[in-house]
């Protein structure tokens, strides 16, 4: 699926990312919960303002999972494992979230990144993302 070169890519992107995680992270998911309202509802016990320390917590979390999986993307599933039991039976969220949260990320990334986005860290990132999708949607087959 990714490349050696693509693999080095990501890690090297998730590694300068680590710093800011929560601000990656906040904004992705803002970016998700405006252009997506239905996935508000499963944080309506939170603060999910801009800045919120809620949505800053949570979206370092975020960043910081998808960061520790690029490591070693071949063990995506074993490094995913709690957090697909996490979401498919505690918290039973819709897997078609972790897609659309993938496209917020990448419009995050590509606002972030500017210039170092570019179309070949955009396709690795994209390949990726989906990857770290589908496997946090395993569980619920």
């Amino acid at each position: 699926m990714l490349s050696k070169k693509e693999k080095e890519l990501l890690a090297e992107i998730w590694g300068r990312l680590t710093p800011v995680a929560e601000d990656i992270g906040s904004e992705a998911l803002l970016r998700m919960f405006i252009s997506y309202p239905g996935t508000k509802t499963y944080f309506s016990h939170l603060d999910i303002s801009p800045r919120s320390p809620h949505l800053l917590s949570h979206g370092k979390r975020i960043v910081l999972a998808i960061a520790e999986g690029a490591k070693d993307i071949s063990q995506l599933t074993v490094t995913l494992a709690p957090l697909q039991t996490l979401h498919a039976y505690q918290l039973r969220i819709d897997p078609t979230n972790f897609k659309l949260f993938s496209h917020c990320m990448l419009v995050t990334l590509a606002c972030y990144l500017g210039d170092d986005f570019t179309h070949v860290a955009h396709a690795a990132m994209d390949k990726y993302l989906s990857a770290f999708a589908a496997v946090l949607a395993e569980k619920y087959r």
